[in-house]
């Protein structure tokens, strides 16, 4: 019990003090040792989900990349109760390292766990039971009827490993174990990618061996987390004895975790309701919203894994109290994701029609995906202000207003937006619609941060 508790004060990490990572480390520094494995993490993350369209792609059928683009929804529906699951159990656990509190760490780590599982179970019936309404409302025609259908039986039974192996990356890194959470991510992708060509084009499956090998990655990822909780962690613990809804744990978990979720949730209903709209153009433009989704997710991930790897700084240094600290944290943080922005997104413009030919060789593809990639860019530089503020929130226990603001950027705003563009400008607006929501949100959440900043003590 000595050495546990050593450990908890330490961050879990032994010898490596991780109390002096997060409470007096330089700040550039810390978020350096935090952030980067994070932002691999998130990089690998955008590869492993390009992965699956990049090599359908190269069967040069593009009624197959439309398939993978409307099933599309149903990964990000897995990665909404992911995040949830695996934000919310990183702030919670952030909080109870900070505050010393070792029974309440393993709580939350082996909620997270079960809850992940039991969640993915559900989701595997719902998708087997359910599948030709739910691929009708995801406007799949006769054309990719059964790719699509092919597709979603083999995500399905993969669905409780990929959404605990997700949660379970964001709650080892809140234990200061980023090399770790890292490690599992890429285990997971480098699976995914050698398999993904063995399955789609040896095996000639298409868009099932797309899924197969999604699902046998996500595996794999699981049973590495599965050995780092059994034998690594020193403060984590996937016990069922561990588990309970008590003690503010539901809560506060899925309250926490809520912004993220919402997040995830409203971006697969506004992809569903993008592709009913794009399908009445025809299924070019289905496929090269894909592609563009899938790279434009390099700009977007690459910020947010900046803001998402600080979150267990954030939250551990207002635990503790050192607000000074929390806001050092903030504005460097902001400041990098600010730079990061600008940088990724120029080079995407210069490289924009290079980038979708990477995917897929069709020319009507290629011409509606380069006017799409340009139209997604243009929040680019910005859209990381967002992210940081959203974890603020979260990590000073104001999670109400950092789901407003999902909200609003990914439903109340964007949705009837994209019916009012599509009214007004045709095709060439409807792309517009998610770069103008992502400013406003970022508008709206400076205002809302900082009247929740200027009251912490």
């Amino acid at each position: 019990m000595k050495e546990e508790r050593q450990m908890i004060e330490t961050g879990g990490k032994g010898t490596e003090n991780s109390q002096d990572l997060m409470s007096s480390m330089k700040v550039s520094r810390a978020v350096a040792k935090m952030a980067i494995p994070s932002v691999i993490s998130s990089l690998v993350t955008v590869v492993y989900n390009m992965a699956d369209t990049f090599f359908v792609g190269q069967t040069g059928d593009p009624l197959q990349v439309a398939a993978v683009s409307l099933t599309n929804p149903i990964f990000i529906l897995m990665m909404a109760f992911a995040n949830m699951f695996g934000m919310g159990g990183s702030a919670v656990l952030s909080m109870a390292l900070g505050e010393k509190n070792e029974k309440r760490a393993k709580n939350a780590s082996s909620f997270v766990t079960w809850a992940s599982l039991l969640v993915g179970v559900a989701f595997a019936f719902v998708l087997v039971a359910g599948m030709n309404p739910v691929l009708a409302l995801f406007g799949a025609d006769q054309q990719t009827y059964e790719f699509a259908k092919g597709y979603t039986l083999h995500i399905a039974w993969g669905a409780p490993f990929i959404i605990w192996s997700a949660a379970a990356s964001f709650v080892v890194r809140a234990e200061g174990a980023s090399r770790e959470a890292m490690v599992g991510s890429m285990i997971g992708t480098i699976a995914n990618i050698v398999l993904d060509p063995i399955f789609i084009s040896v095996l000639d499956q298409g868009t099932a061996g797309a899924a197969i090998a999604t699902s046998i990655g996500n595996i794999l990822a699981s049973i590495y987390y599965l050995w780092y909780f059994l034998k690594k962690s020193q403060v984590l613990s996937i016990s069922w004895r561990y588990f309970t809804c008590r003690e503010g744990i539901l809560t506060r978990v899925c309250s926490t975790g809520l912004p993220t979720a919402i997040f995830s949730g409203l971006m697969s209903v506004s992809t569903i309701v993008l592709n009913q709209i794009l399908v009445v153009y025809g299924n070019a433009p289905v496929a090269a919203i894909g592609i563009v989704f899938k790279a434009n997710m390099f700009i977007t991930f690459l910020q947010m894994g900046l803001a998402n790897g600080v979150q267990p700084l954030l939250g551990y240094n207002f635990g503790s109290g050192d607000v000074k600290r929390f806001r050092e944290i903030e504005s460097f943080t902001k400041r990098s994701c600010l730079v990061v922005g600008v940088l990724a997104t120029v080079l995407y413009f210069l490289l924009r029609e290079p980038i979708i030919r990477l995917f897929i060789n069709d020319d009507q593809v290629v011409a509606y995906g380069v006017e799409m990639l340009v139209a997604y860019m243009v929040s680019g530089p910005v859209i990381g202000i967002l992210f940081v503020n959203m974890n603020c929130m979260q990590s000073v226990g104001h999670a109400l207003e950092a789901s407003v603001l999902s909200v609003l950027r990914q439903g109340v705003l964007l949705i009837p937006l994209l019916y009012l563009l599509q009214a007004v400008f045709g095709l060439t607006g409807v792309i517009f619609g998610q770069s103008l929501t992502d400013y406003a949100a970022v508008i709206l959440s400076i205002i809302i941060w900082r009247s929740i900043r200027k009251n912490l003590k």
